[in-house]
């Protein structure tokens, strides 16, 4: 599985960034995290407002940060 998460490196990207590891160590999930930061890879994926997430190249929110329960729901629905 893969989780990015796509931003520019505000606090708030921060953020989701380590919930996404959080979540994913508490669903025992292998999952490769990759920070995305320019800008042009994160229009391509049709996001214009960040923090976003995607999983398995799927957008599953942005423009917020979801709570962990959320970012659970969102890796278990991918796996």
């Amino acid at each position: 599985m893969i989780i990015k998460v796509l931003g520019g490196g505000c606090a708030n990207c921060r953020k989701l960034y380590a919930l996404a590891e959080q979540a994913a160590q508490e669903l025992g999930v292998q999952a490769e995290l990759v920070k995305v930061e320019d800008m042009r890879d994160i229009v391509s994926y049709g996001v214009m407002r960040t923090p976003a997430l995607v999983i398995n190249e799927k957008v599953k929110v942005f423009g917020k940060v979801p709570k962990i329960d959320e970012v659970k729901k969102y890796i278990t629905e991918e796996m």
